[in-house]
């Protein structure tokens, strides 16, 4: 009986008071070109809470916040020799990234 009680007293402690691992929100990254033939990138948010999110590309990088739900606009990039695996894109959630707040909404 003794034995028990600790063994759900230490499921408890692992189950409520340790958050190490956060949930990385569900986004899906689409890569396409446009008709000039310069990369592009977007961003959808497939959760329904608004995230916060970047697209970079060569050093210049591009910060807004990303609706429920929704797509974010194409960003291209501005040289044709640039190809997908020269993006680099990231979102987390707002409550989180606060500093995100002051960022546009689309």
């Amino acid at each position: 009986m003794k034995k028990l009680i600790i063994i759900i007293l230490i499921a408890a402690f692992i189950l409520f008071l340790t958050n190490a691992a956060q949930a990385k929100p569900k986004t899906k990254t689409i890569y396409g070109h446009s008709l000039d033939g310069f990369s592009r990138v977007k961003i959808k948010n497939n959760t329904t809470e608004n995230l916060a999110c970047y697209i970079a590309i060569n050093g210049y990088k591009v910060k807004f916040r990303l609706p429920s739900l929704r797509e974010s606009k194409w960003y291209t990039a501005t040289d044709k020799r640039f190809a997908y695996r020269n993006f680099s894109t990231w979102c987390g959630y707002l409550s989180q990234n606060p500093e995100y707040l002051k960022y546009k909404l689309f």
